[in-house]
């Protein structure tokens, strides 16, 4: 099987067509993109798209999915920061934040009521990678600019911005590989995420094809959500039936599933992780006791982006159809206080939210002032 990120595979070229009509929709140019420090194409194969240029302020939406973890969280209270920054704001006639949970069609449903209620730019997080094509017509007809990030669709005709989710997972693999030496059998935890999104599918199959064939290992799938209490309590049940593990892989949620190791007196092991600030702490704190861990960051920010994607395509401006955020991280002997984890802010903030290539720096005092609410 090609282990290619999956999401931006070129499927088709040109434009679709429903029936005898063409639908509208953004022209398919040649490049290079805008600012492309900022919008780097994610390779030299990426398409590019233009809108027609449209008069501001602008009328963007922010259509979430589930909300159950403190990722999102965190991504709504960013994505509010953010457009309240001086520069967004003045760029924006009416914002609004919709959460829909777990149903494709409750999103599918929210997206339609914005692009009928003539708003020109729709950021998403795609509750499953399958399933928008209705939809992407419909704001194609509309000229509506859809900017699917993070949990990206299997698509190459909208615009979308993402960390390389494949490329995560690898990571994942060779520097546990690393950790673990000559040892080449073993038994491995592997903590996934939300079930049925990209994200969750690649980070998986990244680690997968990085580490699987590396040695005879048993590798026992739990799925935490991406969230620290679930993943504490299926870390904990792990522990309970196997009793022993040689390392973990864990998504999201890694403060909890230190805290369930920690709680069960389960010798520290290699852990890859994500850039939850408190697992930075732990890592801070427990490294020059034997914690080694690697902490690599999806970013909630990444919402900040993707409007700002949005709002320079409504410009006119050339854009890759697939742009790519570099994946941060740091490992347990790398972190410093202030610069890449906060030991006086909470657990749950994620700790990587400035993209000095684009110009946007949301504090964590701006995003931790912002509730998760839905903006009606």
């Amino acid at each position: 099987m090609d282990y290619r990120f999956i999401a931006p595979a070129i499927v088709a070229a040109g434009f679709v067509f429903s029936g005898t009509a063409a639908i509208a929709g953004p022209k398919t140019v040649s490049g290079p993109g805008a600012d492309p420090a900022c919008f780097a194409p994610w390779d030299a194969d990426v398409k590019y798209f233009q809108w027609d240029k449209r008069d501001g302020p602008h009328k963007v939406a922010v259509v979430n999915g589930f909300v159950g973890n403190t990722w999102r969280i965190q991504m709504i209270q960013t994505a509010k920061a953010f457009a309240e920054q001086p520069e967004i704001a003045s760029q924006l006639e009416e914002f609004k934040i919709v959460s829909t949970g777990t149903d494709v069609a409750a999103q599918l449903g929210a997206m339609e009521d914005f692009i009928n209620q003539g708003y020109d730019a729709i950021v998403t997080i795609a509750v499953s990678p399958e399933g928008f094509d209705r939809v992407i017509r419909l704001a194609d007809r509309n000229d509506v600019v859809v900017v699917p990030f993070d949990n990206v669709l299997d698509t190459d005709k909208v615009m979308q911005v993402n960390e390389d989710q494949l490329e995560m997972g690898r990571m994942y693999g060779r520097w546990l590989t690393k950790q673990l030496g000559d040892q080449k059998e073993g038994k491995i935890l592997e903590v996934r995420g939300l079930p049925g999104n990209s994200v969750d599918r690649d980070r998986h199959l990244g680690f997968r094809e990085a580490f699987e064939d590396t040695g005879k290992w048993d590798i026992v799938q739990v799925v935490g959500n991406w969230d620290d209490g679930t993943a504490q309590k299926v870390t904990a049940d792990a522990i309970a039936v196997h009793d022993k593990f040689d390392a973990v892989v864990v998504q999201g949620g890694s403060t909890g599933t230190v805290r369930a190791i920690l709680d069960a007196n389960h010798p520290l092991v290699p852990i890859a992780g994500e850039a939850e600030n408190g697992f930075r702490k732990q890592l801070a704190e427990l490294g020059p006791k034997g914690l080694k861990g690697t902490s690599i960051g999806q970013s909630p920010g990444m919402v900040a982006i993707a409007m700002k994607a949005a709002l320079s395509a409504l410009d006119g401006n050339v854009m890759p159809q697939l742009i790519s955020v570099p994946v941060p991280y740091a490992e347990y002997d790398q972190l410093v206080a202030g610069k890449n984890y906060w030991p006086d802010l909470n657990d749950n903030f994620f700790t990587v939210n400035e993209f000095p290539p684009c110009g946007v720096n949301i504090t964590a005092t701006e995003i931790m002032a912002k509730d998760a609410e839905n903006v009606q």
